[in-house]
């Protein structure tokens, strides 16, 4: 018998099935949930204690209109960005602001209000969505956009699939030059000089991120490696299309020692090495620049059986002068071992009420699932609260009801216009019953 048990990305499993089919209003009216490819990090996609199922939108994933001359598409909430990338591809087309992961469908972009590397140029993917279709929790389908139910559209927008099932949404694709990206990379050795040429590059290059060494500690605190790109012009293209790549699988679970803080150290040190210090360019293709990770299927095996946590923050940095420093200082002190460790530069808020960029930098780190970890998140959440930032729900496993009030001054408007539309509390997840409680229960 198939085991009946859903987990995000970070392998954290509750009790649940994913009820699927190719007409997603119809699997998806009464039940409190809509779940894409699963890559949200923690319990966003996951059932809340006491319900079973909840609907899968996968196979909902047609595309349903394009205009070429407005390079405006209207799709189903099911069509996967990996499916969605090739066609635009194809068309020298492409989509704004793409996630790490292109194994994620455009219900679940809209709804976690996902960030790439280009924010600091092109904002969040909301930015780029013209108009939505939702089946709310009493089963009506109504449209939203900037203007009809624009409260619903925004609250929609980041809010995690809590205040409607989104069956349809229309965006707008950008134009690209070529298929292929100029890449150039460097490394910086200490933080001052790692952020300040990640966002030195925001001028020239529409793409950033950095990669640090989350173990360095003293004098190379922070030092790291800083990636740029963008589209390479015509004329710098080679005749050729990008190879696709091949793709590897992560074939066990990692033991402990694999995650040992000598090891993890020996790796970034390693990693920290190979990166050259006068900036270097190549040629590549879009699968190798944006999606790195995508190569190897079940890399989250890496972390071990027990699993591992993402967290996210942003930082407002300009407000706050030294805010990702002392976060890293205190991450360095709690010992938390990551391969992973990135910064990126956003640029303005985005429109959603509970949207997690704002102007800033934005700090990630991965964390394996042990008896401390808990406790390691709920300190890195005193810091981010003492600086005025706040963490990513696409990423959150841990954070508590509590931190999440202090750090979240957004989540009594958003409530509000979830009651509006959902007066009897129907849609739920086992993320937004940990942080904000159930129905009239959830008093901020």
């Amino acid at each position: 018998m198939a085991k009946r048990e859903l987990a995000g990305w970070g392998r954290l499993p509750v009790p649940g099935i994913e009820v699927r089919s190719e007409d997603l209003a119809s699997v998806a009216r009464g039940r409190t949930l809509t779940r894409g490819l699963g890559r949200s990090y923690g319990d966003a996609s996951l059932p809340p204690p006491g319900v079973e199922e909840v609907a899968g939108s996968r196979l909902a994933d047609r595309m349903l209109a394009f205009d070429p001359s407005t390079r405006v598409l209207r799709a189903e909430a099911g069509l996967s960005l990996r499916v969605l990338l090739a066609w635009a591809a194809e068309r020298l087309l492409w989509v704004p602001a793409v996630p790490g992961t292109s194994f994620v469908t455009l219900g679940g972009m809209f709804a976690a209000d996902v960030h790439g590397k280009s924010h600091h140029s092109d904002g969040s993917f909301g930015r780029h969505v013209r108009s939505l279709r939702i089946l709310l929790a009493g089963h009506e389908i109504v449209d939203c956009d900037r203007e009809r139910n624009a409260d619903l559209f925004r609250a929609t927008l980041g809010g995690m699939g809590l205040t409607g099932h989104v069956l349809e949404v229309e965006l707008t694709l950008q134009s690209i030059p070529s298929r292929w990206l100029v890449e150039e990379w460097s490394r910086y050795d200490d933080l001052d000089a790692l952020v300040a040429a990640l966002r030195g590059a925001a001028a020239e290059w529409p793409y950033t991120v950095a990669w640090l060494d989350a173990l360095a500690t003293g004098s190379g605190l922070g030092r790291g490696i800083v990636y740029r790109g963008r589209w390479a012009a015509p004329s710098e293209a080679p005749a050729g299309l990008p190879s696709p790549r091949g793709r590897l699988r992560f074939p066990f679970d990692a033991p402990g020692f694999f995650l040992s803080r000598p090891a993890v150290a020996a790796f970034n040190a390693a990693l920290f090495a190979t990166a050259p210090r006068a900036p270097r360019r190549r040629l590549v293709g879009p699968d190798r620049f944006f999606h790195p990770l995508d190569a190897v299927e079940d890399w989250n095996r890496m972390y071990g059986r027990s699993g591992f946590t993402q967290h996210q923050c942003v930082l407002p940095e300009g407000e706050r002068p030294g805010a990702t420093r002392r976060f890293l200082e205190a991450m360095t002190r709690l010992g938390g071992a990551s391969f992973l460790s990135v910064l990126k530069d956003f640029g303005d808020e985005g429109e959603g009420i509970l949207s997690f960029p704002r102007r800033g930098v934005t700090v990630t780190v991965d964390l394996p699932v042990r008896a401390a970890t808990p406790g390691i998140v709920a300190r890195l959440n005193e810091t981010v609260i003492a600086e005025g930032g706040r963490v990513y729900l696409a990423k959150d496993a841990f954070t508590t009801a509590a931190e999440f009030a202090r750090m979240e001054p957004r989540l009594p408007a958003f409530l509000a216009v979830k009651r509006k539309w959902d007066p009897d509390w129907r849609l739920e997840s086992a993320q937004s019953r940990r942080l904000f409680g159930r129905g009239e229960g959830a008093a901020v």
